[in-house]
């Protein structure tokens, strides 16, 4: 529900600037929210997506969806 930062780069082997940029988007247009903290003395960025999200994110899938006739 709430991927860090080394989670998302690990998982889809984007560079940190890419991850960045998308995460920054995403975050613009209210569907992500970010936490910065500290796990001991690392910095740490969390996303958890916003209900705005959530829901263009099922409207996204029901799009695709269609087109593929699932």
């Amino acid at each position: 529900d709430e991927p860090d930062f080394v989670y998302l780069s690990n998982r889809t082997g984007l560079t940190a600037g890419n991850i960045s940029s998308h995460m920054s988007r995403l975050e613009a247009a209210g569907y992500v929210a970010v936490r910065k903290m500290f796990a001991g003395k690392r910095p740490r960025t969390v996303y958890t997506l916003t209900p705005e999200g959530r829901a263009a994110f099922e409207r996204y899938r029901m799009s695709v969806g269609k087109l593929l006739g699932d």
